[in-house]
């Protein structure tokens, strides 16, 4: 079989997504400083603001995944990107001016949350397109690992950025970036006829995603643990970056601020890197004992960080519990994800992808502002014991069900589902 990065268009779609990824990851720092620091939001407004990204998600996601297997899937990701572009180009612009406020930032989230919905539903659906079913595993992998290695450099470009121009202008780098990937899509070539168009129907199109996810007698067990997973992960990691860049900084100045949450966040990224490193040995456990091993090695990670103090040292204990939650989600993700994408037909990538990954992320819609009002209501470190309590929860509910039996399909059976 030929190497990946022999497949052009897998080569060019690769490196689309990595410039987006590490445009993406700028912005994880930079826009809580925009929000925190220079709009100066309660913890309950930055909790909603975590959350406002992810309402098209549960409000839109099952029709988006119609949408990616109605049409083709590469126009999508060129126009979702261009939308992103031009959406954090505003944002930047109006800050700049002095225009922004915090309800009008909300409002432009959700807008850009539901330009990144459909990106999701179609960069998912697209890749079993350009790579064979039995490459899918290391196809995601290298994705994985350009997004851990964004993840490592990111927010400390971003927390640098912020610190040496501002927010705003490291917005806009996240822009471009947007715009650098549409260009480099528009670029490549693959076989993505014209899906087919008789006998449609939206009631019945959405009933078919949902019930292959949801009846499935594997997949629908990884679905729901999921979903609750991504639930408490939202309300402990909204806490997070409040406990960072407002609890482990008393009477640093807002640059030091931002400039340390890029750090705790960039040691994340190194374990994503690490975790990646080994995603392959971790296959050889199944993808169902990969898929345990991470929920509860997360959940066992997060409970390091409430032991953070002030200072520097606080920086350290915070920076280690996410080198060890992503080594977890770095080591396991690829497996995951090859395992949903080999054991999904092609004419519903789009619904199930966006199925499992609307209410994934439509959990965020919920959870965020809750540890946004944990925070302001109990303080960072109850807030933060009360999210972990639900990750240690979900994670050991998935340890005692069937999803520790999900295998990889053999080579040939996976070509035959994809």
């Amino acid at each position: 079989m030929a190497p990946l990065f022999a497949n052009s268009g897998y080569a060019r779609f690769w490196t689309a997504e990595t410039i987006s990824m590490f445009g993406s990851y700028i912005t994880t720092v930079a826009l809580p400083s925009l929000a925190i620091l220079t709009l100066h939001a309660t913890d309950a407004q930055a909790g909603l603001l975590n959350g406002a990204r992810w309402v098209p998600y549960l409000l839109f996601g099952l029709l988006a995944g119609v949408f990616a297997d109605r049409y083709r899937r590469r126009p999508i990701l060129i126009g979702s990107n261009l939308a992103s572009f031009v959406l954090w180009g505003a944002v930047a612009g109006l800050a700049l001016a002095g225009l922004l406020n915090m309800y009008v930032l909300m409002g432009f989230i959700v807008v850009i949350g539901m330009a990144a919905l459909l990106n999701d539903a179609a960069h998912q659906a697209f890749l079993p397109r350009l790579v064979p079913a039995a490459q899918l595993t290391p196809a995601n992998a290298r994705l994985q690992l350009s997004g851990s290695l964004a993840q490592t450099t990111g927010p400390f470009l971003g927390g640098s950025l912020v610190a040496a121009i501002g927010a705003p202008f490291a917005i806009l780098a996240d822009a471009v970036s947007y715009l650098g990937a549409a260009l480099l899509l528009m670029t490549v070539k693959a076989e993505e006829p014209a899906p087919r168009r008789e006998n449609r129907n939206l009631r019945a199109e959405l009933a078919q995603g949902l019930s292959f996810v949801y009846r499935h007698p594997l997949l629908a067990p990884v679905a729901l643990t999921l979903h609750a997973r991504f639930l408490f992960v939202s309300v402990t990691s909204t806490v997070f970056t409040l406990f960072v860049m407002r609890g482990l900084n008393p009477g640093m100045s807002e640059d030091a601020a931002a400039l340390g949450l890029g750090l705790v966040l960039a040691l994340g990224g190194v374990g994503a890197v690490a975790g990646n490193a080994v995603s392959a040995r971790v296959t050889r456990l199944g993808a169902g004992r990969a898929m345990v091993l991470q929920r509860v090695g997360e959940a066992c990670s997060w409970v390091v960080i409430p032991f953070a103090v002030a200072g520097t040292a606080g920086w350290v204990v915070a920076g280690a519990g996410q080198f060890l939650v992503w080594f977890f989600l770095g080591a396991s993700g690829p497996v995951e994800m090859g395992w949903r994408q080999a054991i999904t037909p092609d004419h519903l990538q789009g619904r199930v992808n966006a199925t499992i990954r609307s209410l994934n992320w439509g959990m965020i819609t919920i959870g965020a502002p809750i540890g946004g009002l944990l925070a302001e209501r109990l303080g960072y470190r109850p807030a933060l014991w009360a999210g972990i309590a639900g990750v240690v929860l979900a994670a050991i509910v998935a340890a005692l069900s069937p999803i520790r039996r999900a295998t990889l399909p053999e080579p040939a059976e996976a070509t035959t589902a994809a």
